[in-house]
């Protein structure tokens, strides 16, 4: 088995809490089998990490794998985009179509939410675990897959079974394993290190000081409760990263953005005095300047790349300091509001340059395995923004339209 800190490293977990280790050990076990696996756990605890880990050290690994999120496809479409269609089988279906079982077929199909699917699809579904065959929509010519399956859920599954919502045997086919995830509060010796991480990626991404967090505010932190578990957490440290201009947090700084034990997201609120509809003011508020920071940053990455290019080190460092000014000035003059201060960004003297930015102990990941899935996740992104206009996308991408249809063919999109 390997181990569990290369596991860790190969797929950007971070962590050492002993239930954690468990969950990915289980994992690494049932990878060279076509057992089928259930993933359980509350939204935001990485679900979606342990699919990943059991294809790629199964013999499946050079074959497709392909994640759906079922509880994204309208339940009318949903039989059709599991298994394909005849042309003709609906209105709209001007053609046939595979579905993903059978574009999976040698390799492994990861059905999160699978707790929504429709009763019907949950029929379809029991018999590819039963004996690999599924059904066309508008097909009576019975076809096979040999995919393996490993399905997520947050769901609490005995409820939906009594409740009638879940056939109880498709549970028991689909967990054959279970893997549960626990949720961060109850790994309290994690929380601190991955706050430090998600400060470390976000002081790079936006060229800022790394964030901090006192003695009291870590402790602080690690007794929260996180109902919105690590995607929260990585929320509240890209907040904090791109709102705060003191970078050593307090307890009474952090405490402004953790939500009062509800899972609604973090608001900038002040001590005292204020009622709902102000926090949601200045929510709304903070949101805009923070949209309107990602402009003025990306501008400063044009500008920065410009400089190098054509100008001098003085020119770029006074150029910069000047967007930087208006960064973190432009918005909070307008907003009127007592609980938002200025910041004034003291300039840096040409020798001190190369020490403006402190990252802390940045943690090593391998990257080998996620080049792949930053280029697919750039072509998603482009072809989304252009309204799956290849040619716009390909032009936006600074790849041939040829290129991006063999990248789109390769990867499925």
């Amino acid at each position: 088995m390997e181990n569990l800190q290369i596991i860790k490293q190969r797929f950007g977990i971070i962590g050492n809490d002993a239930m954690l280790n468990r969950a990915l050990e289980k994992a690494v076990r049932v990878a060279p089998t076509d057992i089928s696996v259930l993933v359980t756990g509350e939204s935001g605890v990485g679900k979606e990490n342990i699919p990943k880990i059991i294809h790629q050290l199964s013999h499946r690994k050079h074959a497709k794998y392909i994640a759906v999120n079922c509880g994204a496809i309208p339940e009318g479409t949903i039989d059709s985009e599991l298994f394909g269609h005849e042309k003709g089988a609906f209105t709209g279906a001007s053609a046939s179509r595979k579905g993903y079982f059978e574009v999976a077929d040698g390799g492994t199909i990861f059905l999160d939410e699978v707790g929504e699917l429709p009763l019907t699809t949950q029929v379809r579904l029991l018999r590819v675990l039963e004996n690999g065959e599924f059904i066309k929509v508008g097909s009576s010519q019975v076809q096979k897959t040999n995919v393996r399956i490993v399905a997520a859920t947050n769901l609490k599954m005995e409820p939906a079974i009594g409740k009638g919502k879940f056939r109880e045997d498709l549970y028991y086919r689909l967990s054959t394993i279970e893997i549960a995830l626990p949720p961060l509060r109850e790994r309290k010796g994690d929380i601190s290190l991955l706050f430090r991480k998600f400060a470390s990626d976000f002081a790079q991404k936006y060229s800022m000081p790394t964030i901090r967090l006192d003695e009291d505010a870590t402790k602080m932190i690690e007794n929260y409760r996180f109902p919105g578990n690590i995607r929260q957490l990585r929320n509240i440290a890209e907040q904090i990263s791109v709102v705060e201009e003191v970078r050593m947090i307090t307890p009474q700084k952090l405490l402004h953005y953790l939500p009062n034990g509800s899972g609604n997201l973090p608001a900038i609120i002040n001590d005292s005095g204020h009622s709902k509809s102000d926090f949601s003011t200045e929510r709304d508020i903070m949101y805009k300047i923070l949209f309107d920071m990602r402009n003025d940053i990306n501008d400063l990455k044009k500008l920065t790349l410009d400089l190098l290019k054509n100008g001098s080190i003085e020119d770029l460092q006074e150029e910069n300091h000047k967007l930087l000014e208006k960064i973190y000035e432009e918005q909070i003059h307008n907003t009127n509001s007592g609980n938002v201060e200025v910041v004034q960004i003291p300039k840096n003297k040409s020798s001190e340059t190369s020490k403006s930015y402190d990252y802390i102990e940045t943690i090593e990941e391998d990257e080998s395995l996620s080049l792949q899935d930053k280029e697919i996740e750039m072509i998603k992104k482009s072809l989304e923004k252009n309204s799956n206009k290849r040619k716009l996308a390909a032009k936006e991408l600074g790849i041939s339209e040829r290129t991006l249809y063999r990248k789109i063919k390769q990867y499925d999109l």
